[in-house]
């Protein structure tokens, strides 16, 4: 079966549990359908980005900002970063109004917004250097800075025959004592005593 209520509200289905938890949270559980009626009105003026993650829930959260708090009298960071095109261009016309009142006077990226990252990789190459052995470990630095250095200091000490600091061990605490073995009573009924041991 088909739920209309997609089609009508244009909210998949996923997004529904978002919007019903953000509500809980705001303790505003009888705005739900104010905020289903205003999801395309956002969707409208935020150029129509498609109902996937994370778009829909930037526009979901959006809706729920503009019912709670008035429409478009805050907006999340997400709904900014969407707006100036840090997402990507968006397949609709975007309502310049609401635009201007998200970013102000900053110029929308136009282009695909990765070519205005710098490139890194020369400069992770340079900051490894001395540690460097194959190309992927640019790549581990890249994603995983401390972790990585961590592991390049380890390893160069292994070859050199320098053994790494090692981490201190936490002191363990003595073993409880055993417990006596319950005692029997003359009708068959054992009573059991269990002491709260922290370990």
């Amino acid at each position: 079966s088909v739920d209309t209520n997609t089609l009508i509200y244009q909210v998949p289905g996923g997004m529904l549990s978002n919007l019903i938890s953000q509500l809980k949270e705001a303790k505003k559980e009888d705005k739900y359908y104010d905020v289903l009626a205003e999801i395309p009105v956002v969707r409208k003026d935020f150029g129509y980005p498609p109902l996937v993650t994370p778009t829909s829930q930037i526009v979901g959260t959006q809706a729920v900002f503009n019912v709670l708090m008035g429409r478009y009298k805050t907006f999340t960071k997400e709904s900014k970063a969407l707006l100036a095109g840090e997402y990507g261009s968006l397949p609709g016309k975007v309502n310049e109004e609401v635009r201007k009142l998200a970013i102000g006077d900053k110029e929308p990226i136009t282009c695909r917004p990765a070519d205005l990252l710098p490139p890194e990789l020369d400069k992770y190459r340079e900051e490894i250097k001395d540690y460097m052995e194959q190309d992927e470990d640019v790549l581990s630095y890249a994603l995983f800075p401390q972790v990585a250095m961590k592991f390049f200091e380890a390893r160069k000490a292994a070859k050199e025959g320098k053994a790494p600091a090692a981490a201190p061990v936490p002191a363990s605490k003595p073993a409880p004592a055993p417990a006596a073995a319950p005692k029997a009573t003359p009708a068959g009924v054992t009573t059991l005593y269990v002491e709260d041991l922290s370990i």
